[in-house]
């Protein structure tokens, strides 16, 4: 079963020898790197938010096995739809699906159904790969796309489930969180409303950011997922969390009367 790339020429070069020189642009090669539980890292264009998505892969070592939390833009039968099986393609090469982690975790939550076509056109985990696989050849993935209907009790039982399964496997791991911030609002209401939300990811509390997305009405596609992951990280032990890097389209279009917000975070 082969998912091929859905936004190759669109989000990013569809030919290998491209999309790695734009790469060579917005990755640190000498940034320190630490070892995360999760990171938060966006999903829209590269030329507007992959220098924060370089950012946060440069910040982290990389591990053998990934798993991907998006929203689903498209939306999906499931509260949470797994692809359980397969490859993934980039034009960087092939990534496998841990098969293993991923009946693993359908097994611990019913929530989580096997369900291969929410996938087929979602870009929010497909961009993420190729910076991942920019620094590292071989790794598996675990593809996880968020209903919008996930409500809170939802996502607390997706994030036992991933974290259950992660200690029982033995394996190093990194959990990727895949969101934009605001969307199409003026520069510095983008800034305002995005660091009420970066301040619930860095103090770890994820019912607040689920909260403060809700009450403050904050254009944050991938809120669940965000808040799914921080739940999982903590309780795979994670204790803190960094700001990164942020930014916003208008640093790309020098619009900035209508921008997207990006953020990258590292939980440690």
């Amino acid at each position: 079963m082969v998912r091929k790339p859905a936004v190759a020429g669109y989000f990013y070069p569809e030919r290998a020898a491209q999309l790695r020189a734009m790469i060579d642009g917005m990755v640190d090669l000498r940034a320190s790197k630490e070892k995360a539980i999760a990171v938060v890292s966006p999903h829209a264009g590269y030329v507007y938010s992959g220098p924060v998505a370089g950012a946060v892969f440069s910040s982290v070592l990389l591990p053998d096995l990934v798993v991907l939390l998006g929203p689903s833009h498209r939306g999906t039968r499931s509260v949470f739809a797994i692809a359980a099986r397969g490859v993934w393609q980039t034009p960087l090469g092939d990534v496998p699906v841990h098969a293993e982690m991923a009946e693993q975790i359908l097994r611990c939550s019913s929530l989580v159904e096997e369900e291969e076509g929410a996938h087929a056109l979602e870009h929010s985990l497909e961009v993420q790969l190729p910076f991942i696989q920019y620094f590292k050849k071989d790794f598996a993935i675990v593809p996880v796309c968020v209903s919008y209907q996930a409500n809170f009790e939802d996502l607390e039982e997706l994030a036992g489930a991933i974290a259950s399964s992660l200690k029982e496997s033995g394996q190093e791991y990194l959990i990727v969180a895949s969101t934009d911030m605001s969307h199409y609002v003026r520069h510095e209401v983008a800034r305002q409303k995005d660091f009420l939300a970066i301040e619930k990811i860095l103090a770890l509390d994820a019912r607040g950011l689920y909260a403060i997305v809700r009450e403050e009405d904050i254009s944050m596609c991938g809120y669940q997922p965000t808040a799914g992951a921080i739940l999982a990280a903590r309780a795979l032990g994670a204790s803190k969390a960094e700001l990164v890097r942020y930014q916003t389209s208008g640093e790309a279009t020098k619009d900035y009367d209508e921008v997207v917000g990006y953020a990258g975070l590292r939980i440690l």
